[in-house]
């Protein structure tokens, strides 16, 4: 492992996108420790401390990496790019446009970035409206979190948080472009990993004030072991389908005549599911926060609160839905088969074409149930540590949920690209006695 690191800062190519996405990364993590005008931290601070606990405010300050307890100018994070994409991919599903669009190639694919743009503004310019409306309404013991309240303070407080939404969004395009892995997948990364040391000085305290034995301490860290081990098992999880090509001469040459498989994962879908659960999740707090008086809309946005039974069965049922959903948007069978059958391919026992789709679609639908179950069961999990053995939310967002399966999804992902690179200049890539599966090789 050592080895492979030392590598990397071997090849030019490579070290300079690894240092161009660790430089990009630290500027992001700055902009997160500077605050909206306007604003009294101290108040803001105290409020957070005292009413955030598990709540879904603080919930979408781990997507935030911290920023929106402090209302810096990054305090929607990169969240309202993500809802923008998932409506373009939604839409892509249902209207013909958007369809022809993704189809359309090179040219096709830079209009549904341009689209999911001007959607992230305009998501971001809501969401920084209710925030303003929020902040207006903090109040500690008669002190005011904004002491000049009004449109001034609410047109600065959207103009700074939808620019700052901007720019960690033009962040993540350039760790695509010229750096390593996805930059919205790693920006959502660090800020979430940027909260475990002290989550870590939190259990510290635990230990010292007495509050928890060093024996429970040792069980909780070998329980989180073993959620991350389940996690990596779920991601890496595979079902092979052997696929036989028949052979061809063309010419004096002789083509095809090769068994190979169809690798279909138990979790095709990633962390998407959990994403796109958690941002329907968020539109009734979100729209609770323009009715600040409002007694039903406070009864709905109690309902969709983090410690609610009702939210947890709504979140892990949306989980099963969108799992089931993006597999399909991900991966359609009926391609699948046509262009084995183009190229001489087929599944042994099963007739080409209509019959090979329904049996790739038969085992996806057989593999995906268990998968999305597994997977609503890992993002409940850390609402039941925290009842169960009392640990605060910080820490136990760390057992499972969103804040594992992106820890663990984006740094496989990481790894690959890596590898990736390492493998085409042929150098040893992090595992010698093996390889990292579902690894890209350009």
């Amino acid at each position: 492992m050592l080895e492979s690191i030392q590598n990397i800062f071997k090849i030019p190519e490579l070290r300079k996108r690894v240092i161009f996405t660790l430089l990009v990364l630290l500027v992001e993590r700055i902009g997160t420790h500077v605050p909206v005008p306007g604003i009294n931290s101290r108040v803001l601070l105290e409020f957070f401390a005292q009413n955030q606990g598990g709540g879904l405010l603080g919930l979408y300050d781990l997507f935030a990496g911290g920023a929106f307890s402090r209302a810096t100018v990054f305090a929607l994070g990169i969240m309202p790019y993500i809802s923008a994409s998932i409506i373009i991919q939604l839409l892509g599903a249902v209207m013909p446009y958007f369809q022809r669009l993704q189809k359309e190639g090179e040219e096709g694919r830079k209009k549904i970035t341009q689209y999911t743009r001007y959607g992230t503004v305009l998501i971001a310019a809501l969401q920084a409206y209710g925030v303003s409306i929020f902040l207006e309404s903090i109040d500690l013991s008669g002190v005011a979190a904004v002491p000049d309240k009004g449109w001034d303070f609410r047109l600065l407080t959207i103009l700074t948080l939808t620019a700052g939404t901007i720019l960690i969004m033009w962040f993540g395009e350039q760790i695509t472009e010229r750096g390593i892995g996805n930059g919205t997948s790693l920006i959502i990364f660090i800020g979430i990993i940027a909260r475990f040391p002290e989550a870590l000085l939190d259990e510290f305290q635990q230990i010292q004030s007495s509050n928890r034995d060093i024996l429970a301490e040792v069980l909780l860290f070998a329980i989180m072991v073993a959620c991350v081990a389940v996690v990596v098992a779920l991601t890496q999880g595979t079902r092979k389908i052997p696929v036989q090509y028949a052979k061809r001469v063309v010419g004096r040459k002789v083509y095809g005549g090769q068994s190979t498989h169809i690798p279909l994962r138990v979790n095709t879908a990633g962390v998407m599911p959990i994403i796109f659960a958690q941002s329907i999740m968020f539109i009734p707090t979100t729209i609770a926060q323009f009715f600040p008086k409002s007694e039903f809309m406070l009864s709905v946005a109690a309902m969709f609160d983090l410690n609610s039974t009702v939210y947890w069965v709504i979140y892990g049922l949306l989980i099963v839905f969108f799992t089931y959903f993006y597999t399909a948007i991900a991966f359609n069978p009926v391609d699948v088969a046509d262009n084995m059958k183009k190229h001489g391919g087929f599944i042994p026992g099963v007739r080409p074409g209509k019959h090979t789709s329904e049996f790739i679609d038969n085992i996806l639908i057989k593999i995906t149930l268990p998968g999305s179950i597994f997977l609503a069961v890992i993002a409940v999990f850390p609402h039941i540590i925290t009842r169960v053995m009392n640990v605060s939310h910080n820490f136990a967002s760390f057992f499972g949920g969103t804040s594992l399966l992106i820890i663990v999804g984006v740094a496989l992902d990481t790894l690959q690209h890596l590898e990736s690179h390492l493998l085409m200049r042929h150098y040893d890539g992090f595992m010698k006695g093996g390889r990292i599966k579902g690894r890209r090789v350009s």
